[in-house]
């Protein structure tokens, strides 16, 4: 077992365990005592922020953490646009890190591939500045902390692309 975790939240903030949406009506402190996965409300991104790839991607891991009874099917959805999404970036640590999502999708870290896609989206959001797309700003200030086969495993698809 690991070591517990103690969360604090305000007052009405959600926080999503295991699938179950949590909701204090006062500012509360949950100690997890044991494994479980878990998202803080200022995390969770909605539907009509998926104005990008990594977005998309993001609520698509998002949804096999909050809905661990729909993770098989939503795993199909996600190889695929993990492979749209690589095929979309040239960009060396842009792929790099979209290859270590894969790896941890791939093991059950939710979390841990959240996080670093919220990583990505500085990046994300330099790029298409540059390429002349602009971005919401209220979506660039998330902090940085499905049905039908899969054509093959995304990890081959995302290396590099030559110059």
């Amino acid at each position: 077992m690991k070591k517990a975790m103690s969360l604090s939240l305000r007052a009405h903030e959600k926080i999503y365990i295991n699938g179950a949406i949590l909701k204090f009506p006062h500012k509360v402190t949950l100690e997890i005592l044991n494994d479980a996965t878990f998202l803080l409300e200022a995390h969770v991104l909605q539907p009509e922020q998926t104005t990008t790839p990594l977005r998309q991607l993001y609520f698509v891991v998002q949804t096999m953490l909050i809905d661990p009874a729909s993770a098989s099917m939503t795993r199909i959805l996600f190889e695929k646009m993990l492979t749209s999404t690589a095929g979309s970036f040239e960009d060396a640590a842009v792929l790099h890190g979209l290859n270590q999502i894969d790896k941890l999708v791939a093991d059950d870290r939710f979390y841990e591939a959240l996080k670093q896609l919220r990583g990505l989206f500085p990046a994300e959001a330099g790029i298409l500045a540059s390429s002349g797309q602009a971005l919401e700003p209220r979506l660039c200030d998330m902090p940085p902390e499905a049905a039908t086969p899969a054509l093959q495993p995304a990890s081959t698809v995302l290396a590099p692309r030559a110059a």
